[in-house]
Order: C-alpha cells, then structure tokens, then sequence
C-alpha cells in the first residue's frame, strides 16, 4: 500500500453499516408476500437501480413500490420507514478514521444511493453525530443519483477520475460488493473487499494505511 495516495470509500457496509434482511422482513410485516421476486439474493427490479441513478423520483419511486408489491394503499410514510429500515447507522471510530487518512489521503466517497436514503442519512448524521453532512470526511463526495451514473458501470469510475484527476495506480477502491470491485479492478485500481466479519477499523490498521 506504499503507492497509495488517493483512496475511494463506498458506503454502505464500509462506513454506514446496513441489513438488507431488515428491509425484507419490513416488507413482509405490511403484508408483502412476494419480497424475494423484486429485492432479494436473485436480484433486484429495475426500479431500484433507476432511482439510485437519478432516472425517477421518490415519488415514481413509491408508486413502483405499490405497483410491484400489489399494494396500492401503502402510504408514503409506510414505504419510507421500511425503505429505510435497512440504515443501521456509523460506528462512531469510522468517522474519526476518515478523518485521520484525509491527512495522508487524497480521499473521496462513491456511494449508490437515493434521495430517500441520503435523507435519512443527512438527518441521522445530525442528530447522532453532530455532523451535517459526510462532506467534512472527504475530498470529494460521489452519490449515483446525482451524478445520474451506478456501479458497477465503468462510466462512474471514470466520472470520478476525470473529475478529480486521479492516477488509478496510485488509488484504492474499497467496497464491500465483487461485482464493483471487479470493474474497478479491471480499470486498474487497487481494491479491498470489506467482509462481514472484517470491519474499516481493523483494515486500515492491518494494511499499515494508518
């Protein structure tokens, strides 16, 4: 890691870690009966990637929800509490780690992400951590429905290095999904698979980057 100055973090389950059975079993509990058939280990429905590239609404995005779950009196309020339930939160030494590599790291976030989840995120960095924004943490921060561009499309890696002047041999992509990491890889970047039973703590001091 001797070559490494500038290191790109995805989000969920790196930083902010989530649990998509809780969104499963959320689903289930308003009475969903075909979960696993439109977000699940098989895959998702389309309506997903579209709103974390920006292609549609939070508004589309609700009536998706109610027409591919057969449900078209769920409130918004409903697909919003259990859209979110999958958010668990940061552990509180994540942050003070992003802190301490953007000393020695040119550091930047790419995350997928839609408008509903940053809004919760925004809210919860405020209430629990005091922190407006995860702008603070980083160079440069990336979220795929404002950019309009999804990994593990090639196209946003190389939004991001475009728009940040970035050497990919000299960058490190950290993601918990194989599917990015390949791309990436392919690309020439340097990369790390976050697994469940490591932790962004226990990595960094491992791989001597802090």
């Amino acid at each position: 890691m001797e070559h490494i100055k500038n290191i790109i973090f995805d989000y969920g389950n790196v930083i902010f870690l989530i649990d998509f059975l809780k969104t499963q079993k959320s689903f289930t509990d308003l009475g969903i009966n075909n979960v696993d058939q439109f977000f699940g280990h098989a895959g998702h429905d389309p309506l997903f990637s579209e709103f974390e590239k920006g292609n549609i609404s939070s508004s589309e995005f609700r009536d998706g929800i109610r027409r591919i779950t057969g449900k078209a009196d769920l409130s918004d309020q409903q697909i919003d509490k259990t859209w979110n339930s999958l958010l668990i939160g940061v552990p509180p030494v994540n942050h003070q780690l992003l802190l301490e590599a953007k000393k020695k790291y040119r550091t930047f976030l790419l995350s997928n992400i839609n408008e509903i989840h940053l809004n919760f995120i925004s809210d919860y960095l405020k209430r629990e951590h005091q922190v407006d924004s995860n702008d603070m943490f980083f160079e440069k921060v990336y979220y795929s429905h404002l950019i309009r561009k999804r990994k593990p499309g090639r196209d946003i890696f190389e939004y991001v290095i475009a728009d940040s002047a970035l050497d990919i041999r000299e960058t490190l992509f950290i993601d918990d999904s194989p599917q990015h990491l390949k791309t990436a890889s392919e690309m020439g970047f340097h990369t790390h698979l976050m697994t469940t039973d490591d932790s962004l703590e226990k990595f960094m001091y491992r791989s001597g980057l802090l």
